[in-house]
């Protein structure tokens, strides 16, 4: 960051010629430096003020954009096929400007905004509703989101091993019962 220096501005009053101004003190104006307005216009100076301000950076706070840098060229330099990166970039970009110019227009048509956002609303009611209701319904939703990530994190065979040891401790559960 930069630090700032002393300043110095002279703020001043305008009045014209053999009579005081009209304007309060507290909205003084700065002094009129164009040709038209400096004949009707004397500027006295009414107050001089300083300013100073110091900007200092404590250590250890902020950003460090020289290691973010580097740490990207590492990244950069470590990706084995970089056209593919650059084609996944730029279809990024693509797509997401191509939703935005969607949505934009879907926005224009008069009903379409409100009609959507009943459509939001009546989805979150019904969600509330079918799991967040009812304690039996959140343990459904926290299984269903259990096996969601173990299925996209790869551990499927894992998932499916656990759930039989777990239906079978539940069974030996019960006949003990």
């Amino acid at each position: 960051m930069s630090c700032l220096t002393a300043t110095t501005c002279q703020i001043t009053r305008p009045t014209t010629t053999g009579r005081p101004a009209a304007v309060p003190l507290g909205l003084a104006q700065p002094a009129c430096r164009s040709a038209g307005l400096q004949g009707r216009f004397q500027a006295q100076p009414s107050k001089r003020v300083v300013l100073r301000a110091a900007l200092n950076k404590p250590e250890g706070d902020g950003v460090d954009i020289e290691q973010i840098t580097r740490d990207l060229q590492d990244r950069w330099d470590k990706v084995e096929n970089k056209t593919s990166v650059a084609v996944y970039a730029a279809g990024a970009v693509v797509a997401l400007w191509l939703s935005s110019t969607i949505v934009g227009a879907v926005n224009a048509v008069p009903l379409v905004p409100k009609l959507l956002e009943l459509v939001g609303l009546g989805y979150t009611a019904w969600f509330v509703y079918r799991y967040l209701l009812f304690k039996s319904s959140r343990e459904e939703l926290v299984k269903d989101i259990d096996e969601l990530k173990k299925k996209i994190s790869g551990a499927a065979d894992n998932a499916a091993d656990s759930a039989k040891s777990t239906a079978s401790t539940a069974q030996d559960s019960i006949k003990r019962s």
